[in-house]
């Protein structure tokens, strides 16, 4: 019993030795890959995610029709027209 405890603590022991070795190299991987990044840069990438952001939400909102030109007009000439209908004859009344 005690010798299959401390095959099976070896066993763990090791593994989490390599494991160990595999995170260290995921690290020096990313540090690698951001040596040559500098603020501007971050600053510039932020600016483009925004404005490509923004250019999505316009499309969908586009596509999904909330945004349409032709929605605007017929609502804009729905209320001149009933405007036009609710006008009094010409007779003020009041002040």
């Amino acid at each position: 019993m005690y010798q299959v405890m401390l095959y099976l603590s070896t066993f763990f022991a090791l593994f989490a030795f390599l494991l160990s070795f595999y995170a260290c190299g995921r690290v020096a991987k990313v540090a690698n890959s951001t040596k040559d990044l500098d603020w501007d840069a971050v600053a510039n990438m932020t600016g483009d995610l925004a404005t490509t952001k923004k250019t999505i939400q316009t499309l969908n909102n586009r596509i999904n029709g909330m945004h349409s030109p032709k929605v605007a007009e017929q609502e804009l000439m729905m209320q001149l027209m009933q405007n036009q209908q609710n006008k009094p004859n010409g007779k003020m009344l009041g002040g």
